[in-house]
């Protein structure tokens, strides 16, 4: 498998889809859950969380007319996949928050903003680098499924259907074992990034 110039290509259209929706739904999860804090915007949180339970193989023709092309619509496809649980994820995160840490920024004089700036968006970076983590290998998990669903511009999910489709076992468990260790080594660099951060993260406070 290694000596094959397509895995290669396959490999780096995998990651560049990888990253790419991963940065998209970064940034419109954490939009939707820090809107939610103001009672307009927490409907259509909500109903974002609802989309969860949406199949992607039902929708496939909808976002065909709504892309131009395979890159758009399994790019899409990816993020409409993700965010619901990016989502689900951050608001469990920003609702836990108590509220002697707003009392407590109210009666050191801060504004509403600055309020809202240190206690959710500051205060609580590292949990949302943890969702980001746990989440991440949903979407590395998507990302064969969603190259399946549209094979164009190839992809790793791309060369698994097609070895599977030709019994070619030894290539499907070979590429199976490459997405199962890139998986890993994504989780490790996040968990590290995220102590390297916040180096706080390390110590676990006992109840007792």
């Amino acid at each position: 498998l290694f000596s094959s110039a397509e895995f290669y290509e396959n490999l780096v259209s995998s990651l560049w889809l990888t990253f790419s929706g991963m940065g998209i739904s970064i940034l419109l999860a954490l939009l939707v859950s820090y809107a939610a804090f103001i009672p307009f915007f927490r409907p259509m949180a909500q109903f974002v969380v609802r989309c969860r339970y949406l199949t992607l193989t039902g929708l496939i023709f909808l976002f065909t007319l709504l892309t131009q092309n395979g890159g758009q619509l399994k790019l899409s496809l990816l993020v409409f996949g993700i965010v619901p649980f990016f989502v689900t994820s951050l608001l469990s995160v920003l609702d836990a928050i108590n509220k002697e840490e707003f009392e407590l920024c109210q009666t050191l004089g801060m504004s509403r903003w600055r309020t809202w700036w240190e206690v959710i968006v500051v205060g609580r970076m590292d949990q949302v680098l943890e969702v980001m983590r746990q989440n991440f290998a949903i979407a590395w998990l998507m990302i064969t499924m969603v190259e399946g669903l549209s094979m164009s511009e190839g992809g790793l999910g791309t060369m698994l259907i097609k070895s599977n489709k030709y019994l070619d076992l030894g290539t499907v468990f070979s590429l199976l074992v490459v997405v199962f260790l890139f998986g890993i080594a994504f989780d490790f660099l996040l968990a590290t990034l995220r102590r390297w951060l916040f180096p706080y993260t390390r110590f676990q406070i006992s109840d007792q």
